[in-house]
């Protein structure tokens, strides 16, 4: 299809750079900004040419722009100080974006396939307890990238990889084993069970040597291949995985596949990058029998210097198995993406500098995102110190459904609840990928579950209003077959029109950015631009041809918001 907006985008880049070539700058960088409103639509800086041009921006922008003749999508080109600014036909705009929605549908936005294999590994959770609010950002950020990525064309597996190797894991099997709970859990689910098992033997642990000794042995056993130790570790792993599921389906995750850490060393992989590592120059042996690389030649110093790769006693860690994994992953794709937490980057550079020393050139890509603290502090699922992510989607529902209730109250319990799970579980979702994974986030229950303003329910809402005007155009027999796009003259129209035309440039933005943050972003600007169309312009009550016009882009809107919620893993109700 035609995708306007990336063909205006790519006629101003090729205005640009005919110019350039023309001034003796061809191998100049083409950067195409976003100027205020009324300056344009697209706008191309030339302060980082004055040097090469010796002439002042503003001067180079006026020379620039006179040498360019409008055609195709640009309507005109005009020099602005140190910018030249592209300014869009919007009529030709308003034509082809609403052809491309209501022919496109479902599939507007969609870029073309890129036949590359990404493998994206996203919440991976050692599963010794029920999912927190801390951590909650990483599946949410990975299905979200997952969704938009597979938007723009690549062939996208989402992978869960678990840890039922690790003390951790182990820990837990004690737990299960030998420790009676002496307290019932909070909900009817494994995960809530058997994280008190857990809790409990990681305390006895750490004030009885002999557990801790025993510990240590089934570890040993676990890594040697003693069948019942693997055969227990397992069971508790995949009980409480399963309860883990349960959550993420609640809030629309979906993961394409499960690998087990344990596979690698079954199969052989950890013992092969093991001997591996030893031959390198940067291997050493500890005095207490440990082997562990030295990388201090990759500018990693200090205590981090050491990468140790095997315990005293030869069993492998996590680091080691992990070597495995990623050697696993590059021969199953070709873009291996981890989201992980900020606490990571360190063993992701030491995993980086190991790779290099075993000769393995591919790196993976990393989004790192920092964790949602609580007021007083970080969460530990450890230490007890928590805010499970099921506590927050029961409330965030039960406040929905308090609002559903004061507004609707035509209509039955069950349609109640079910809009309250939809928009409960949306805000969620989106009050944690709206912030850029960088940024931390202090939960609070207010700003969490707050349903005014940037939320996922006045995006729905729009969703949903779009909806009620077609079903109300139904109802009296109007339609907007035969529409004619040249009359959408209105601001409102136009602007709203260009914010739907966007989407395919979002799309491309954020899958190659690996920013899932921005397609929030945008959700909440295109449902702004709808609601203003809403209150300035009328629809239905218009003469016929506007009507037919703005019914088209009543439906385009409504594709587009559709869309959009889509790609943010938020259901779009048809009514609120």
């Amino acid at each position: 299809m035609s995708k306007p907006m990336m063909r205006f985008r790519k006629q101003a880049e090729e205005r640009c750079r005919k110019v350039l070539e023309k001034s003796g700058c061809g191998d100049a960088e083409i950067t195409l900004e976003t100027p205020p409103e009324d300056l344009g639509d697209l706008a191309f800086p030339c302060f980082s040419l004055a040097k090469r041009l010796r002439k002042a921006p503003q001067k180079i922008a006026e020379d620039l722009s006179a040498d360019m003749e409008p055609s195709g999508l640009i309507e005109r080109i005009e020099a602005n100080g140190p910018y030249v600014n592209f300014f869009m036909d919007r009529s030709k705009l308003a034509e082809e974006v609403l052809r491309d929605v209501l022919e496109e549908g479902k599939g507007y936005g969609r870029l073309d396939k890129k036949n590359v294999r990404i493998l994206l590994e996203h919440t991976s959770a050692n599963p010794t307890g029920p999912l927190h609010v801390g951590r909650a950002r990483n599946p949410i950020i990975g299905d979200t990238m997952a969704r938009i990525l597979r938007m723009a064309g690549y062939d996208v597996t989402s992978e869960f990889y678990l840890n039922d190797v690790g003390r951790q894991v182990v820990v837990l099997s004690y737990g299960v084993r030998e420790l009676e709970l002496d307290t019932e859990p909070e909900r009817d689910k494994d995960d809530y069970r058997l994280v008190l098992h857990y809790q409990k033997a990681n305390a006895l642990m750490e004030e009885d040597p002999s557990v801790l000794d025993e510990i240590n042995g089934m570890l040993y056993d676990l890594e040697h291949g003693n069948e019942e130790t693997i055969r227990q570790v397992r069971s508790a792993c995949e009980r409480v995985l399963a309860a883990i599921m349960n959550t993420l389906d609640e809030i629309n995750v979906k993961i394409d596949q499960f690998t087990w850490e344990s596979k690698f060393i079954e199969e052989g992989q950890v013992e092969g990058v093991i001997e591996t590592l030893k031959k390198s120059p940067l291997c050493k042996q500890e005095e207490e029998g440990a082997y562990a690389l030295e990388l201090d030649s990759y500018g990693i110093h200090g205590r981090d210097a050491d990468f140790v790769f095997t315990r005293k006693d030869g069993t492998s860690l996590y680091t080691t198995r992990d070597l495995a994994y990623h050697l696993d992953k590059f021969g199953r794709c070709d873009i291996a993406i981890n989201v992980l937490g900020e606490d990571q980057k360190l063993g992701q550079t030491q995993l980086a500098a190991a790779l290099d020393i075993i000769g393995e050139e591919r790196r993976p890509e990393w989004i790192f995102y920092a964790f949602v603290s609580l007021p007083e502090g970080r969460m530990s699922t450890r230490k007890g110190q928590v805010v499970y992510l099921d506590d927050l989607l029961d409330e965030a529902v039960d406040r929905a459904l308090s609002e559903v209730k004061k507004r609707r109250g035509d209509i039955s319990g069950e349609r109640m609840t079910e809009i309250a799970r939809s928009v409960g579980r949306g805000a969620v979702r989106f009050n944690i990928v709206r912030i850029q994974a960088e940024k931390q986030i202090v939960f609070k229950w207010e700003e969490a579950l707050n349903f005014e303003g940037s939320s996922a329910p006045f995006i729905q809402y729009s969703h949903a209003r779009a909806c009620s005007i077609l079903r109300k155009a139904e109802r009296e027999g109007l339609d907007w077959k035969g529409y004619d796009p040249s009359c959408l003259s209105e601001k409102q129209e136009l602007d709203l029109t260009k914010a739907i035309g966007m989407l395919p440039l979002i799309v491309e933005e954020c899958a190659e950015g690996r920013k899932a943050h921005t397609m929030a972003q945008y959700a909440v600007e295109l449902a702004i631009m709808f609601n203003q169309l809403y209150q300035f312009v009328s629809v239905l009550k218009a003469p016929e041809r506007e009507r037919k016009a703005r019914l088209a882009l009543v439906e385009a809107s409504k594709i587009c918001l559709g869309n959009v919620l889509g790609l943010l893993g938020i259901d779009a109700p048809e009514e609120m």
